[in-house]
Parts: C-alpha cells; structure tokens; sequence
C-alpha cells in the first residue's frame, strides 16, 4: 500500500465556497456518523454531481495507508478517517485456531497474516485540498482474528458531535478525542469472538451525550451506554445473540428515547436512559448487518443471509413480545433484502439491494408496496457499500469502482453510470456539493469542477 500523499487539487475557490454554504449549520449539514445525520442514509442538503470520472468533477484524491472499511465522517471543514495500517512487526503470539464445530460455522476465507501488528489510527484531513491536518495512533497491536477477506481491521465508522470524535475500533477499543486530535479516555471492552473470526464491523451511535455500543458475538454479548465525557458505563444490558454487525439506532417516541438493534435471535429495543428491554420481536435471518432506519413512526428492519426479511414496526406503541402483533405494521415477502448493505430511506421510498449484489428494490414506506423489485444496475457487479441520497437522487456504489446514480421515486430510471480507478467497500459520506468516497488506496472528493 502506497503510504506517500497524493494530492490533486481543482477550483479552491469553489471549494471554499461550497464549504461555507453548509458550515454555518447544524448536525444535519455534515454527515457526523455512519448513515448520516439522520441515519437514513440521506444528506437532506447535499446535491452531489450526478457524473464524474477520474478527470471530471474530483477536486482532490489521496492516498489513504493502511486498509479500512470505515465510512468518513464530516464536519465543519474536516474529513475524519479510521484506518488501521499494518506493520512489519510480527507478534509473539498467534491467533487461536478456529474449531470446524464452532456453533454457527459457516465456510469462507479469513486473513493470512493477521499475527502483524497494525496500527490503528484516525485522521483528520483538510476538506479543501484533502490534505491531513492530524494523524493519531490510538494503538498498536495484532488482530486475535484474521477477519473475512471481504472485511478489514477498520470497519467501523467513528461519529462526532463536534465537540468529541469517538473512533471505535472494537476489540481494540474505544477512543473519545477533542476535534483537534486530543485523546480525551479511552476505555476496553474486552476481545470479540466473531463467527468463524470473520472480523467486527458494529459502528458506535452518539446520541445527546451517550455513546450506544452493541456487542454481540460468540462469547458473552451486550449492548452498553458510555458517557461521552467521561467514557464511565452509564448502563449495560446482557444479550442472549450470536455474532452481528448492525449498529443500533436511537429514536424519541413520546418524548422518551429509545435504543432499537437488529440481531439474528431478536429485534430489541431498549430505555436509552437505563438499558431496560421495552420490546422485541423475532423475524431476521443469520448474520445481521444491516442497520435499520426509521421515518414517520416506523423503523425498518432488514436481513439477507439464507434467507430474506423486512419488517415495518411501530416502535412507540410496541412493548414486550410483539412478534405477530399489531405493533408489525407491514412485512415484505419478496425476495431480495441485502446481507451487508443498510436500506436507504429517501422520502417516502426504501430502497435496498439483494444481497451483495448490484440490485435495487424500492418500496413504499407507508405500506411497503414495491414500485419496483429486482432492477438489475448494470454495469455494477458485488455491492457491500450501503446507498446514500441526496437531491432526490440515489447514489450506489460497487467494489468494481463503479457507482450508479438512480432517479428517486417510484419510477426506475438510471441517470448514469460512473467509473473510478479503485476498488470501494466503504460506504460514502455526502455533504453539499460533495462525495467522500473512500476505496482501498485513495479517499476521493467528488464535488464540480
């Protein structure tokens, strides 16, 4: 991996400028977390161009060291960025072998060489010319799984409010700085046991002043709420799951917040305030990622391993067992909900992709009445990145360094189909006139020339 700074800068005049149009605003102006400020998926600001290439419309590209899988987050005029780069020191001990009968096995490869030390870090970089403003190493050490090749040692995405980033790294903690870089706690939760050691990839969610972690795998797992000051536990609630990805979500209902996760056993949501179980209900596949999103009194949960399910519930009248209840509001029986990639909520349309592949369903929200099922994007072939929106425009991007841009709205209609010289698993971030993008070698800004 290269590890030298690339920088291809375009019109800094208009950078500055289409900075200055969202800087004076809100959480809601930024994309300040995994899936955005509303986590949806949608910048509710952002209007992106619709074509580029590698010679239009990118006003800078990086190189980024290291292999991470993390979505960037924005905020003021800053990009912040997890990584973790490996070294060439090797550690002493080497990971435990996995047992071909580990409940819940399944074949695939992991990592060759996850005995390497890596340092693992956050940077900030400058969102007019993408240079870096700030590097931290926030630890260095070998993973004690290897990971599914399809994942990395940086998967999950840091949030901010833009008083504190808090960069998670899972296994190897949890990290809380100020917004100049400076370490203010940090805190261990202890080593995952991933299925198979396929890798972790749960993203933290900043809520008020609480950060939600959820901790499920193969030994004990929890969900646990840390002060965002302090990083001291404010509650934490055992869970009876096996090994997920999916990052909780926070919703009000009458005036009251409440802590919503999808897992393999049970949807559950919990008393953002002490951690108690309010409801749950079954009806997810193995292997849950994708984060559910929520919109005008519904949340919607999703799956697509050996199998497939979507359903529609009413989070603010649900309590205990609502599996079957009136608190479902719809399910979806269709085929084609996504493994990996999170649904997108734009208006009054989900969409979603099957499985990990470059096919787009889109439902009405209300009722989940598909507008259209299954539409083939072509050009695009595995997708693990999750859809983003903006400007009434889908935005999907495919590892082949492909991304398609679709018409919102019940009408199946691409715009274009766009190409880069990277390969891209992470999930983009759009602010204003701009696109992060961030592939295996370079953080791109796509923004007009």
């Amino acid at each position: 991996m290269r590890t030298a700074l690339i920088v291809i800068v375009w019109a800094c005049g208009l950078a500055a400028s289409s900075i200055a149009q969202v800087s004076s605003g809100g959480a809601d102006a930024y994309w300040p977390q995994w899936r955005g400020p509303a986590a949806t998926g949608v910048a509710p600001h952002g209007d992106p161009p619709t074509e580029w290439s590698e010679t239009k419309n990118i006003r800078w590209k990086v190189a980024i060291p290291g292999r991470g899988h993390a979505t960037p987050i924005v905020w003021g005029e800053r990009v912040y960025i997890q990584t973790a780069v490996p070294t060439e020191r090797v550690a002493e001990s080497q990971p435990a072998e996995r047992s071909p009968a580990e409940p819940h096995a399944t074949s695939g490869p992991t990592e060759s060489e996850p005995a390497r030390i890596h340092k693992y870090m956050l940077l900030a970089l400058d969102r007019r010319t993408g240079q870096t403003v700030w590097e931290q190493t926030l630890c260095e050490a070998a993973p004690h799984e290897g990971g599914h090749t399809d994942s990395s040692q940086a998967s999950n995405s840091p949030a901010t409010d833009g008083e504190r980033i808090i960069a998670y790294f899972g296994s190897r903690g949890v990290y809380c700085l100020d917004m100049d870089g400076k370490l203010v706690w940090k805190k261990d939760l202890g080593q995952m046991k991933t299925r198979r050691g396929f890798g972790e990839g749960s993203s933290p969610t900043l809520y008020r002043d609480t950060v939600i972690i959820t901790w499920d795998n193969e030994g004990p797992s929890f969900i646990v709420a840390l002060d965002k000051k302090t990083g001291a536990e404010r509650w934490r609630t055992d869970r009876e799951e096996p090994t997920s990805w999916a990052t909780p979500l926070v919703l009000a209902a009458d005036g009251k917040a409440q802590v919503i996760t999808s897992a393999t056993k049970r949807i559950r949501s919990y008393d953002f305030q002490t951690g108690k179980l309010l409801w749950e209900c079954t009806g997810l596949t193995e292997n849950v990622i994708p984060t559910p999103v929520s919109a005008s009194g519904l949340v919607y949960c999703t799956s697509g391993f050996r199998g497939s399910a979507l359903l529609a519930i009413r989070y603010a009248d649900a309590q205990g067992d609502i599996t079957g209840s009136p608190a479902i509001a719809w399910t979806y029986d269709g085929k084609g909900t996504p493994y990996v990639p999170s649904p997108l909520l734009l208006g009054d349309e989900l969409y979603f992709l099957q499985e990990n592949r470059a096919v787009l369903s889109c439902l009405d929200a209300k009722n989940g009445q598909p507008h259209y099922a299954k539409e083939r994007l072509e050009g695009l072939r595995d997708v693990f990145s999750s859809p983003v929106g903006a400007s009434g425009r889908v935005y999907v991007v495919g590892r082949d360094g492909k991304m398609a841009v679709i018409q919102a709205g019940p009408e199946f209609k691409i715009l274009a189909t766009n190409a880069l010289d990277d390969s891209f698993t992470a999930s983009p971030a759009i602010v204003g006139k701009e696109i992060y993008l961030r592939g295996y070698e370079h953080l791109y800004c796509i923004a007009p020339d």
